[in-house]
């Protein structure tokens, strides 16, 4: 269902929005997130399960809640791109971009001609309410949220060419991949890791850019808005699901030391 997108009109008012990562590509799940008053889900097709196939369930749950549908590609490819666009997402996060030419061919991606390079089927896609929404062509531009991620040295290195690009809503940064990057996977407190994370805060602050990541090891998401982040990711499905089996089960364990598991 094409609709405004409040998402982006609440960060360019220096708003904060909380969102919330879903890997398993699951509709009911997605809807479950939505409905708990998420401002936005990522829908994970980097390192989740899904495609441009499979997203339109997804699509379809999150449409009938408040919350904006995000989804990550799995790179940065026009292509696929294309496809998501068309399934009728309100926003695209784009993975490891790391110059400048980078960053621009990701929004000429999301664009049709003559402002980029998005093929057009305009009529019949799902984006455009299957060709109902008369306006669609002339707003899905504007409408559109586009998150693209600096998560190498090199993307730090290459910040102020990447923020010069026109087009870019939310520059996100992702700590675990960028610490990889510099030989200290993980390790996000390392000095050098933290001074290239200040670094690259401190430029995308400078130029007035919604910035958003994840919350890092002894911060909380409360945290990294004070840090001056708007758009934050509070955990994932996976991560919602598992740590909270893991603690009924601990705490079954211990009130029942000598419980068995039946043999199978």
């Amino acid at each position: 269902m094409y609709r405004t997108n409040p998402l982006k009109e609440r960060l360019r008012n220096r708003g904060n929005v909380l969102g919330c990562w879903t890997m398993l590509g699951n509709p009911h799940i997605t809807e479950i997130l939505a409905l708990s008053g998420f401002d936005y889900l990522i829908l994970d097709q980097e390192h989740g399960l899904g495609d441009p196939t499979s997203l339109s369930l997804q699509l379809q749950a999150v449409s009938a809640t408040n919350a904006t549908s995000i989804v990550r590609v799995p790179w940065n490819d026009h292509v696929y791109l294309k496809r998501v666009l068309d399934a009728g997402v309100e926003g695209v996060m784009i993975p490891n971009v790391e110059t400048a030419e980078e960053a621009r061919a990701a929004v000429a991606a999301c664009r049709y001609p003559p402002l980029g390079r998005r093929g057009t089927a305009a009529s019949t896609v799902r984006a455009s309410n299957y060709g109902m929404a008369a306006n669609y062509v002339s707003t899905c531009a504007s409408n559109l949220l586009i998150v693209l991620q600096i998560e190498s040295a090199k993307g730090v290195e290459n910040i102020d060419e990447i923020l010069d690009v026109e087009g870019i809503d939310v520059m996100f940064i992702g700590p675990y991949d960028l610490s990889g990057t510099m030989g200290q996977l993980g390790n996000i407190k390392h000095p050098d890791v933290a001074r290239a994370i200040e670094h690259a805060e401190n430029r995308i602050k400078a130029r007035g850019v919604p910035m958003g990541t994840v919350p890092h090891p002894g911060c909380t998401w409360k945290d990294m808005f004070a840090r001056g982040y708007q758009f934050v990711n509070a955990g994932s499905d996976v991560a919602r699901l598992r740590d909270g089996s893991l603690a009924d089960v601990k705490a079954f364990r211990e009130t029942y030391p000598d419980h068995k598991l039946s043999a199978a």
